[in-house]
């Protein structure tokens, strides 16, 4: 069976990865364009374009797939397997040859781009991954196989990602197989329950104080790689890594910070807030209690 792989970012690397290294015959890798990265805003390849580069893959980058349909008609492919590529798919496209789709859910939970964000910030304690048929609309295809994961207290967007990336290289790798040997079997999604999660912004990723202290620290947990959860100190823009509960009492007003010595502690809502990990602009990313260190308040705040 040969295949064409549609993804991006660091979850289809896994899954593309773990498709070379299982011998399936990938033929072609299809990817987002280049784009402008880091403060000389120099145009920048998506890392998967390497990957698929050092195993001697084509790669297409195309702006609007239903402006190649001809370039895919000609190619030489029986599948085209999918997993965080990022666009929809039109249905001149899905005529050609089958497709199906590594989601990082259990759907119809969480159809739409930002499932794994989305399971984060809602304090959920379990997600998944499905293997499902692609279709027009918005990951509503018919289900091959679904696994769910527990989300530990401790797991953010970046160490969860690799978790549901693994198991859905493993449902992958079987429901390949199952469609090989005619044994692949689907059922309907219930439309009903569906839920659907929207686009992040930068600005969703703005702790605001007045919200209860989980709810902060889930924001912490979803936005660890990208856009990162942020706060101002003054006119300094500090972004948070990682963050805990520290307690729930409220020992001072919302916002307020209560010690930059032993602990970076904030008031928040409904109980304190610990910073555990930040960065200054410009700054390198820093422990708290390495931050506090060299970190110059430029106003006096009650409780420190």
């Amino acid at each position: 069976m040969k295949i064409l792989f549609f993804g991006t970012p660091r979850f289809a690397e896994i899954i593309l990865q773990g498709l070379l290294d299982h011998h399936f015959d990938v033929v072609g890798v299809v990817c987002q364009n280049d784009k402008p990265a880091g403060r000389g805003k120099k145009m920048k390849s998506p890392h998967i374009v390497e990957l698929a580069h050092n195993h001697n893959l084509p790669v297409y980058q195309f702006e609007k797939i239903r402006e190649h349909i001809d370039d895919f008609k000609a190619m030489d492919y029986d599948l085209a397997v999918t997993a965080s590529y990022g666009k929809i798919l039109p249905k001149n496209f899905l005529d050609i040859k089958p497709c199906i789709n590594v989601h990082p859910s259990m759907l119809p939970k969480y159809r739409g781009a930002t499932p794994i964000q989305s399971a984060l910030l809602n304090g959920d304690t379990t997600t998944g991954v499905t293997i499902m048929k692609t279709e027009v609309g918005m990951d509503d295809g018919d289900i091959f196989v679904q696994k769910q994961v527990q989300i530990l207290p401790e797991d953010d967007y970046v160490s969860l990602l690799d978790k549901l990336a693994n198991v859905g290289l493993e449902l992958l790798v079987d429901t390949l197989k199952k469609i090989e040997n005619g044994t692949a079997k689907r059922t309907p999604q219930d439309d009903s329950k569906a839920t659907f999660v929207k686009l992040i912004q930068k600005e969703d990723a703005l702790l605001d104080f007045s919200c209860n202290v989980e709810n902060l620290v889930n924001k912490v947990r979803a936005f660890a790689e990208s856009p990162v959860a942020f706060f101002f100190l003054g006119d300094d823009r500090i972004k948070v890594y990682k963050a805990r509960v520290f307690s729930k009492e409220t020992n001072g007003k919302i916002g307020e910070i209560l010690s930059t010595k032993k602990h970076f502690l904030i008031q928040a809502k409904d109980g304190v807030f610990e910073i555990l990990k930040c960065q200054s602009a410009g700054g390198k990313v820093l422990d708290a209690s390495a931050f506090l260190n060299g970190y110059h308040f430029k106003t006096m705040v009650e409780g420190v």
